[in-house]
């Protein structure tokens, strides 16, 4: 933590106390979003469901979160976080209790793809902490942010079975449910009481038009249309995963039909941008107020690596303990979870090296690590002793989750209006991410998706070469028109 010298760590005063706050609403958000895989044989015997059914709430709990992050991004950038976050955490409690009280499997189905927007909490934060934290800080700040909420997912896994267990018979997982939707709603008011937008005295920018992204060269606006694609694309293939004979959840004329809807979406969108931005088509944006949305698609990309691979080989990697070294599933899952439990240091590790060697070394450096930890646990087999597999599953956890730190320390400092938008798009491509990985998982074997993985990594760091290290300042226009310079890194 050396160069920090104002960063009190356990002091629960000024910027701190929002730190502190934030990282614990990104917590409950994922102990919310993560309450079902650990108590998911709980669910499946109590409301009598098949196999196919299961697989069924695992794709739909991930399927809302890639428009909502998109979406609250926008809402934040526009209405700021501390009324946004306290209404998604009160929000979200409803379809938590729907689940937790369903009584079959289209209950549990609707609620379940609802629940999915609380995995757009993140996004908030993001910027309601990059508001509060000079860019010297603003790394290890986000770090700590990322890291420890995204712990909630890790204590999900271990403290929910336990408290099911304590309520007993077999509705217990409904309370142990129940339990984390009843923290969700108190930390709401929490949260809207304790929170301030912006420290006093200080200006909240907000985006000329929050409904989609400003962009400042014609360039740049073909890259986000082209950028704009995957996100729909994972889209339809979360339907195509639904329609397929093992789930059978959508007949092949609605998979047809929701093919058309994002494709007359993505028409709108395209028109919608078009609309927004297409003053820059007949003249040019004076320098000062420029950006590069080249930044955007570099981090956009490197977090499809990251964040998506963590989140398809964290809903694996006890299968593959299992089936590699024959270990029992509960055995599987505690050897499993050190891959999470890495989270609490890495991602703020991640953070502090940016804030230390800069931006872009310090992605290059654990974007590579990244490739070379796949690609090492792509010759993992049983012939490998079980501590070696562990430590070659954490070393490559390190450089994942540190990689995420990294790109959230970076995301802030491209437009501190539009950071809500910025982080929301970042944000959804480690979902679509995930979307890939885990359908490509469904048609190869361990050793090959660990290639792929590793594969992509190498494309991301490929695109690193065109990333731009943060410099210089930021301009924002105040409301009266004159215009703050806001630092982005040393002078």
């Amino acid at each position: 933590m050396a160069g920090h010298k104002e960063f009190k760590l356990f002091s629960f005063s000024g910027k701190m106390k929002i730190l502190h706050l934030s990282w614990f609403a990104f917590f409950i958000t994922f102990l919310i979003w993560f309450n079902f895989a650990p108590l998911l044989q709980h669910v499946k015997e109590s409301l009598g469901l098949t196999t196919a059914e299961i697989k069924t709430l695992l794709i739909l709990n991930v399927a809302f979160t890639i428009p909502a992050r998109v979406v609250v991004g926008m809402l934040t950038d526009k209405y700021g976080p501390r009324l946004v976050y306290s209404l998604l955490l009160a929000i979200c409690t409803i379809p938590c209790f729907v689940f937790a009280f369903s009584a079959n499997f289209v209950q549990a189905a609707i609620a379940r793809f609802a629940l999915g927007m609380i995995g757009a909490g993140f996004v908030i934060g993001i910027r309601l902490v990059s508001e509060w934290f000079p860019h010297n800080e603003l790394g290890i700040a986000e770090g700590i942010y990322g890291g420890w909420g995204n712990f909630g997912s890790a204590v999900a896994a271990f403290a929910l079975p336990t408290v099911a267990v304590m309520f007993g018979r077999e509705d217990g997982w409904r309370y142990a449910m129940a339990i984390t939707g009843v923290m969700s709603l108190l930390f709401s008011i929490v949260f809207y009481r304790s929170v301030t937008d912006t420290p006093k005295g200080a200006t909240y920018y907000k985006p000329k038009n929050a409904g989609t992204m400003e962009v400042t060269s014609t360039g740049d606006f073909y890259l986000l249309l082209i950028m704009k694609v995957p996100i729909y694309v994972s889209l339809g293939l979360l339907a195509w995963k639904l329609s397929l004979s093992s789930v059978g959840l959508f007949s092949s004329f609605t998979v047809m039909t929701i093919y058309l809807v994002l494709g007359l979406i993505y028409i709108f969108d395209t028109f919608h941008l078009w609309k927004v931005n297409k003053h820059i088509f007949v003249e040019e944006v004076p320098e000062i107020h420029r950006y590069k949305f080249k930044q955007v698609a570099v981090l956009n990309v490197l977090y499809f690596a990251t964040f998506g691979s963590e989140l398809a080989v964290v809903s694996m990697l006890p299968l593959f303990f299992a089936d590699t070294f024959g270990l029992t599933p509960v055995v599987a899952g505690i050897v499993s979870s050190t891959y999470a439990f890495m989270n609490l240091m890495s991602r703020p590790s991640g953070g502090c090296l940016s804030d230390k060697f800069g931006r872009k070394a310090t992605l290059l450096i654990l974007t590579a690590g990244l490739a070379v930890g796949y690609f090492l646990m792509g010759y993992v087999n049983g012939s490998w002793p079980i501590w070696l597999a562990v430590i070659a599953a954490m070393g490559c956890s390190f450089f994942v989750q540190s990689g995420e730190g990294a790109v959230f320390a970076a995301v802030p400092l491209i437009k501190r209006r539009m950071t809500g938008q910025i982080a929301g798009m970042t944000g959804a491509y480690g979902n679509v991410g995930a979307v890939v990985y885990l359908t490509i998982l469904s048609v190869v074997d361990y050793s090959t998706f660990f290639f792929i993985i590793a594969a992509t990594a190498m494309l991301g760091f490929l695109t690193l070469v065109f990333m731009k290290e943060p410099s210089g300042q930021i301009a924002e226009v105040n409301d009266d028109g004159t215009i703050t310079m806001i630092d982005v890194a040393k002078a």
